[in-house]
């Protein structure tokens, strides 16, 4: 697929990062796995890590630090919805119901970001554009191709998501799965927690296109990760859940040809 070279539309998914308890561990897994290149970052920006793909953004890692006397964060990946206005998304996130984890804030001349919860509980997070417009290389191997939100309350989520960001969640036809809809493009998707292990939360999951599934998924093992769901062919293409070595959960995924 071309580049993105043109700004996201207010409420796609337009980046994710990863704050790992070991940052070093986390660069060198996802390197081996899919190829990135990415390295501590400035303390300027707290040692973040813009990870790139064949030289183009792909992911950040950053290291994951909580205030003294809190416990650690959980190591989950973050799904970050475009945003042109990050002070008036973050009033629009109060007002439907959601709650704030990190009010809007600046990260130097690359653009504001905000990270909060829906009403179910779905942690994710808002970039508002400025020199930094987010992932440039997408849908192909190594790199995110689709983000989904696994809720309980399919109609709270269509009421909260629309009101936030004027995304429409439309049923598709003859299965149990919504599409995230924004300018009549689906950039996402929802499921119901029903379809994940008794006790999962809300959240929101990143998907990465990989060449070969199976495959892949002996590399995450071999390397300490741990495989949440095996290897599976859907109408989508053949798909798995995995975890990194540090707890994270993703999905892995070779589509279809379209």
């Amino acid at each position: 697929m071309p580049d993105v070279t043109t700004p996201y539309p207010t409420g796609t998914p337009c980046w994710i990062d990863l704050m790992a308890q070991d940052q070093q561990a986390a660069l060198d897994f996802y390197r081996d796995l899919f190829g990135w290149q990415g390295q501590v970052g400035p303390p300027e920006f707290g040692g973040y890590a813009v990870c790139t793909l064949d030289g183009k953004p792909a992911a950040g890692i950053g290291p994951a630090t909580a205030p003294e006397g809190m416990p650690e964060p959980p190591t989950v990946w973050t799904t970050y919805l475009a945003t042109t206005d990050a002070e008036a998304t973050q009033e629009a996130i109060v007002r439907a119901g959601g709650t704030l984890l990190v009010p809007v804030l600046d990260v130097g001349t690359l653009g504001r970001m905000l990270v909060a919860a829906d009403p179910q509980g779905a942690v994710f997070g808002i970039w508002q554009a400025v020199d930094f417009s987010g992932a440039v290389v997408v849908n192909e191997a190594g790199a995110l191709t689709w983000n989904e939100l696994h809720t309980d309350d399919i109609e709270g989520a269509t009421g909260f998501y629309g009101e936030a960001f004027g995304i429409e969640i439309e049923k598709m036809e003859g299965a149990e799965y919504w599409s995230l809809m924004v300018g009549g493009r689906a950039v996402g998707g929802a499921s119901l927690l029903a379809n994940d292990p008794p006790g999962t939360p809300a959240h929101w999951l990143s998907y990465f296109a990989v060449d070969d599934v199976d495959s892949s998924v002996d590399a995450v093992v071999k390397r300490n990760g741990t495989v949440l769901a095996a290897p599976f062919d859907m109408m989508a293409g053949r798909m798995t859940v995995v975890a990194d070595p540090q707890g994270a959960p993703f999905a892995m995924i070779r589509p279809k040809p379209m």
